[in-house]
C-alpha cells in the first residue's frame, strides 16, 4: 500500500505541477497586454537572454556544423555522393537540430538563471514586497521573459543555422577539398524558405516553453538555499525535456 500510495502522491504532485504552470503561462501572457506597460524590463530580458547567448550559440552552432559536415562526408563518400554534404547539414541545421540546439543551450543559461532569480526573491519574499506594492509579480517578473526569450530565440537560432553552415563549407571545402559550387548550389536548389521557417518557428515556441517552465520552477520554490537549488535543477531538467517533447509534436504537424 505504501508503494501505491507514493505512486499516487507522485501523480498528484505532476498533474499539480502542470496546472500551475498553465496558470502561470496564462497570466504572464494576458498580463503582457495590461497597463502599465514597463518596457525597460523587457529589453533587459531580451539584451540577457540575446546578447548574453550569442557567443555559446555561436560556438556550438559552428563545431556542430564542422562535425556534421566530416561525418556526412565519411558517409556520403561510400556512396559517391559528397556533393550533398551541403545540403545535408543544411536541411538537418534549419529544420532540427539549429532550434532544438539551441533551445538546449538557452536553457541551461537562461533557464537556470530565471528559475534561481525568481526563486530566490520568492523564498526571501522580495515576491510578497512586489505584492504589497501593488504590483503585479507575474507582470513585472514573468511577462517580460516570456516576450524575450519567444523574440530571441528565433533570432539566436537563424544565426546558429548560419554559423553551422559556414563551419560545414570550412570543413567541406577547404579542408575536404569538395566542390565548392557543388556545395552552394545543392543547398540553393534543395533548401526551401518553408524549411528555414519551420525552424523558427519552433525556436519561437521553445522559448515560451522554456520561460514558463523555468519561472515556475522559480516561483513555486520553497525551502531556503536548498530549495533554489532543487528548483534550479528542476527548471533545466524540465524544460531540456519539455524542449525534445514540443520538438516531436511539432515536427508531426509541419512535416
Amino acid at each position: 500500500m505504501k508503494g501505491i500510495e507514493r505512486i499516487g502522491q507522485w501523480t498528484l504532485a505532476r498533474i499539480e505541477g502542470t496546472g500551475s504552470a498553465t496558470l502561470l503561462a496564462w497570466d504572464g501572457l494576458v498580463s503582457m497586454f495590461r497597463p502599465p506597460f514597463r518596457w525597460r524590463l523587457y529589453l533587459q530580458q531580451l539584451e540577457f537572454v540575446g546578447v548574453g547567448s550569442l557567443v555559446i550559440v555561436l560556438l556550438t552552432g559552428g563545431f556542430t556544423g564542422m562535425v556534421m559536415a566530416v561525418q556526412s562526408a565519411y558517409a556520403f563518400r561510400l556512396f559517391n555522393a559528397e556533393g550533398y554534404v551541403g545540403t545535408t547539414v543544411a536541411l538537418a541545421l534549419t529544420r532540427e537540430l539549429a532550434p532544438v540546439l539551441t533551445g538546449l543551450m538557452v536553457t541551461g543559461r537562461v533557464g537556470s538563471s530565471i528559475a534561481t532569480e525568481i526563486g530566490t526573491m520568492g523564498v526571501t519574499e522580495q515576491i510578497e514586497a512586489l505584492r504589497s506594492m501593488a504590483v503585479n509579480p507575474v507582470q513585472y517578473l514573468v511577462s517580460p521573459r516570456i516576450a524575450a526569450l519567444a523574440l530571441a530565440m528565433p533570432v539566436l537560432t537563424l544565426l546558429f543555422s548560419l554559423i553551422g553552415i559556414g563551419g560545414a563549407w570550412v570543413v567541406a571545402v577547404l579542408g575536404l577539398n569538395l566542390d565548392e559550387g557543388v556545395f552552394h548550389a545543392r543547398i540553393v536548389n534543395v533548401v526551401t524558405a518553408w524549411d528555414v521557417w519551420s525552424g523558427l518557428i519552433k525556436a519561437a515556441f521553445f522559448g515560451v516553453t522554456i520561460a514558463i517552465v523555468s519561472c515556475n520552477a522559480g516561483y513555486t520554490a520553497s525551502g531556503g538555499a536548498r530549495g533554489v537549488g532543487l528548483a534550479t535543477t528542476r527548471a533545466v531538467v524540465y524544460a531540456s525535456v519539455a524542449v525534445l517533447v514540443v520538438d516531436y509534436f511539432m515536427t508531426i504537424m509541419m512535416f
